[in-house]
């Protein structure tokens, strides 16, 4: 069978929910062949340029939408980052690929060496891997596999074998980062929360001493361009945080960079209530997990919530309070079940107003507030729209019945991820493609909207 028969073949496996067509039907095979090609063996890159090795929750979001092709090889996706994972519970945002060259991407392995300088906290000797985290969405990456193929999962042992991972991952954020003490887990370098150079960050970064320009070499500019990416000044502070945690062990304290962040911990709890669901599947109760959930979704509220901007901020753990920078990370929130009715009808105003334009000057929710002074539409995380937030929130509109508004988001993901060749991340107002195309989770989180149950009127996972 040839390659187009092998993709259109799976379309039968998986059928879409809508009526299809010609455009649905060529989109699901050319995201189907972005994942084919970024696929290793074991797991995906997020694009085979700029980003060689493995990521966290790249990773997550790959196998949520590899899932639709083969829930085997989503597991797959899975297994491998979580085999990764250290002693103390942490999961690496990187598993680097011994094959790739060193110079192909840095930080590489030779500057994190975690089996030296993390093996105080467990670190595995027998693969090299960074040593901060990213965002916690394993769990409800690992529910949602399941939820593809129960059958197979259940033969495999799939959730047995992955339970105590996650469990153990929780409880490394839960305890070892609650650096504030309200119940909420801190980030220590902004390559943890995921969108690297928000301008939620400059504050926090203004006190840290930048690395010497001539310390490092950015391999990043050689395959994306220099107005698209951070710059030299904030990429030198990363690495001084980056060297000084590595220097101290790895061990988890107060550094110059503290900061809980809404859209972490909303990832968070949302795994919570995932690991709830695996916890029962598994024949136990979920209870006490689901209480959980709970419990962090009061301390969001209490300690990020600011109801006079009806959003979520960032708290500065070292500068002493909220950071008054609106972000797609304020709004992340809004995937959460249970979160307070007039909270969510407040973040749904905040999502379509002047700040993020949502179903009027934009089609996709920019990263970055478009009446901000560090707004700019291709820089990064300071204003492009990103497929994986827009995933997300279309998922928590969708959670609290804003079906509307959930549909017309998902129709523009899916526009423009096939117009822009799934992109990394796109221009707000145009849809213009930035960063690396053929990128992993845009082409994952379009086919996941494609087929996903959740477009039958209610989340059937």
């Amino acid at each position: 069978m040839d390659r187009t028969a092998q993709l259109t073949s799976r379309v039968t496996r998986y059928p879409v929910v809508y009526e299809p067509d010609v455009t649905t039907h060529s989109l699901h095979v050319r995201a189907a062949e972005v994942l084919e090609a970024n696929w290793t063996g074991t797991s995906t890159v997020p694009s085979r340029s700029l980003y060689p090795h493995q990521w966290s929750w790249d990773s997550a979001f790959i196998a949520i939408g590899q899932r639709h092709l083969s829930p085997l090889r989503a597991q797959t996706e899975l297994e491998t980052l979580l085999a990764a994972q250290w002693d103390d519970g942490r999961i690496p945002h990187i598993v680097f690929n011994p094959s790739v060259p060193l110079d192909a991407y840095f930080p590489s392995p030779d500057f994190w060496r975690s089996s030296t300088a993390g093996r105080a906290a467990g670190a595995p000797r027998t693969v090299q891997t960074s040593g901060i985290v990213q965002p916690p969405v394993h769990a409800l990456a690992v529910w949602l596999v399941h939820c593809a193929d129960p059958g197979l999962s259940r033969a495999r042992g799939f959730l047995t074998r992955m339970y105590p991972r996650l469990a153990a991952w929780h409880r490394y954020l839960l305890h070892r980062r609650d650096l504030g003490g309200g119940g909420l887990a801190s980030v220590v370098h902004p390559w943890e929360q995921g969108m690297d150079n928000s301008p939620c960050w400059d504050t926090p970064l203004s006190r840290v001493t930048p690395a010497p320009a001539r310390s490092f070499r950015r391999a990043d500019l050689d395959h994306g361009a220099a107005e698209d990416r951070p710059t030299d000044l904030d990429y030198g502070r990363y690495v001084r945080l980056a060297t000084d945690y590595r220097d101290k062990g790895y061990e988890d304290g107060w550094g110059d960079f503290a900061v809980e962040d809404p859209s972490f911990n909303a990832l968070l709890i949302a795994s919570e209530h995932a690991l709830a669901r695996i916890a029962q599947e598994l024949g136990a109760t979920g209870t006490a997990r689901h209480a959980r959930a709970e419990r962090l979704t009061a301390a969001l509220v209490d300690r990020l919530w600011d109801p006079a901007q009806g959003m979520f901020f960032c708290r500065d753990l070292r500068g002493g309070g909220l950071i008054p920078e609106r972000s797609v990370s304020g709004l992340v929130p809004l995937l959460l079940p249970t979160l307070p009715r007039d909270i969510v009808e407040a973040l749904v105003r905040t999502t379509a107003s002047k700040h993020f334009g949502l179903g009027g000057s934009t089609r996709l929710v920019p990263s970055y507030d478009l009446l901000g002074e560090a707004f700019d539409p291709h820089r990064y995380w300071r204003g492009p729209a990103w497929f994986n937030t827009s995933w997300l929130l279309e998922r928590g509109l969708r959670t609290h019945g804003e079906r509307g508004r959930a549909d017309a988001l998902r129709r523009a993901v899916l526009d423009l991820a096939d117009k822009s060749g799934f992109a990394e991340y796109v221009d707000p107002y145009t849809g213009e493609a930035c960063g690396a195309t053929g990128f992993g989770w845009t082409a994952a989180l379009a086919l996941d909207l494609l087929h996903s149950n959740t477009f039958k009127g209610g989340d059937q996972e």
